[in-house]
């Protein structure tokens, strides 16, 4: 799917696309896993299935919606300028290799879980992980939804949204991935054999606060205005949490 993706924004012009198909990637490693293992009669299996799904494709959706119309990514272009010409080959790895390459790490509770399906019934800790898959999930969802209402007034342009869930966290839609994924891994564990996984949610985890979530978004919106710096002072970085009071 990258190799494709890749030619496809060679005529774009956009490697951007990347992203939007990030989401829907995991999709289809997901089926395709479930139609390979025959996990589909399986309990767990159509969890994992039916979760990712839920995910995947409304992330998706979403960041086709947002990004419609926009030129590429800052980042994109960015990494297009330092390297000129040599940049539509060298993204085919540095972009588009790099991110199925963690994406197949990522989704390996997808992979195990479907295919360890037929050995292990589900237990009381997986509907845990189901429970948390929905939590992250709604947050991640409610907070796009309400920063792209906040952002579709021309009146608010370049102002800070500090209400709903942005009032608690400064990245909810971060931190609602965050649950997914860790949600996601309990899910997948039928086994102790299976902890491992866990490499899987703390990737996920890492990449979110540390790489490009939590740490790129502040280092980009920190000396934008008072405004924002306000924001980003009483604001919790990423567990929702109270604000602190000026």
């Amino acid at each position: 799917m990258m190799f494709a993706l890749w030619c496809v924004s060679i005529r774009i012009k956009d490697v951007s696309i990347v992203d939007i198909f990030w989401g829907f990637g995991f999709v289809l490693v997901a089926l395709n896993t479930c139609l390979l293992s025959s996990g589909w009669r399986y309990e767990r299996s159509q969890w994992l299935l039916s979760l990712t799904i839920l995910w995947g494709v409304r992330l998706s959706a979403y960041l086709a919606w947002r990004n419609h119309g926009r030129p590429e990514d800052d980042r994109y272009q960015a990494m297009r300028s330092r390297r000129g010409n040599r940049f539509v080959v060298t993204s085919l790895y540095i972009v588009f290799g790099l991110q199925g390459a963690i994406m197949w790490v990522v989704s390996l509770p997808l992979q195990v879980g479907q295919g360890h399906a037929p050995l292990t019934l589900m237990h009381s800790a997986n509907y845990l992980g189901v429970a948390i898959f929905f939590v992250g999930w709604c947050f991640e969802s409610i907070g796009d939804y309400q920063l792209a209402r906040f952002k579709s007034h021309p009146d608010n342009r370049g102002k800070v949204f500090d209400q709903g869930l942005w009032r608690y966290t400064r990245h909810p839609n971060y931190f609602g991935d965050f649950l997914v994924w860790w949600g996601l891994f309990i899910l997948s564990v039928g086994r102790w054999q299976d902890l491992w996984l866990i490499i899987s949610p703390i990737l996920m985890s890492f990449l979110l606060i540390r790489v490009s979530g939590v740490a790129l978004l502040d280092r980009m919106l920190k000396d934008r205005s008072p405004e924002h710096e306000n924001y980003m002072r009483r604001t919790s970085a990423f567990i929702p949490w109270p604000p602190q009071q000026p």
